[in-house]
């Protein structure tokens, strides 16, 4: 039920002591953090591949944008790894995969709905570029910069495109907040999952927001030297993202590990 799950409002600056406690997970367990990482920095080469290959170069920021949507499903190994090390349980791959396949369905629901999310903001960067900038607008790379800025309906563009962005990144991110963490560590469904990751973010406003920039500012500077920065930048908010669950709702048995409230 939800109201097993409700959650508790948390100081505003709480989403440092998460990052030192992602941290420390992160150095426990190297090797499934960085293999994490590097899985999702892989992701983007090949969406940058295949935009190559298709002469859509353009579409490369919102794809990887979209792809960054369902990354806290991806994550999952890692929330996983977090939930043991605090219980004082093993952390043995397979323990952990054990514990997501006895939760793959539900986890599988919520990645559907972040999907939908996925697939419908790349609709809408597609429909916002052909408005603005029209169907034949498809420079060389090396002149892609000069080109937009040229563009008449670079304003436009702009303004559509960050909104819409903004938008569905806000929902995906109140969808998902919480909720993985949550699925692995309670028998409850997706939905209950969701909503309760919606009344979460809602408690927490500030802390959340604080929160949410953290992990743009991270994910930003990680996608600079080609997405190599993922490799770290992933497996750091994905431990984080644990220990902000348990932050913000009381976690079954025993928290080991969990920040001091």
């Amino acid at each position: 039920m939800i109201s097993a799950t409700a959650p508790r409002q948390v100081a505003h600056d709480r989403p440092w002591a998460w990052l030192a406690a992602g941290w420390r997970d992160l150095w426990a367990s190297p090797v499934a953090g960085l293999a994490h990482g590097l899985a999702l920095a892989a992701g983007g080469w090949a969406i940058a591949l295949l935009a190559q290959r298709a002469a859509t170069l353009w579409a490369i920021l919102p794809a990887t944008a979209g792809f960054l949507l369902i990354a806290p499903l991806l994550a999952a190994g890692l929330y996983e790894i977090s939930r043991r090390r605090a219980l004082g349980l093993p952390t043995d791959a397979r323990a952990i995969l054990g514990r997501l396949a006895q939760r793959g369905t539900q986890l599988g629901l919520l990645g559907g709905a972040l999907l939908l999310l996925h697939l419908f903001w790349l609709r809408l960067a597609t429909l916002v570029f052909a408005l603005c900038l029209g169907t034949g607008f498809a420079p060389p790379i090396d002149g892609l910069p000069l080109a937009l800025l040229r563009a008449p309906g670079l304003v436009p563009f702009l303004v559509l495109g960050t909104g819409g962005g903004l938008l569905i990144a806000t929902l995906a991110f109140c969808t998902a907040a919480f909720a993985a963490p949550m699925l692995l560590d309670r028998d409850i469904s997706a939905a209950e999952a969701i909503i309760a990751s919606w009344q979460a973010v809602l408690r927490n406003p500030r802390p959340m927001a604080l929160w949410a920039g953290l992990i743009v500012l991270f994910t930003g500077l990680a996608l600079v030297p080609f997405f190599l920065g993922l490799a770290v930048a992933l497996p750091l908010v994905g431990h984080a993202t644990w220990h902000a669950y348990a932050d913000v709702f009381p976690v079954e048995g025993k928290t080991g590990d969990r920040p001091e409230g």
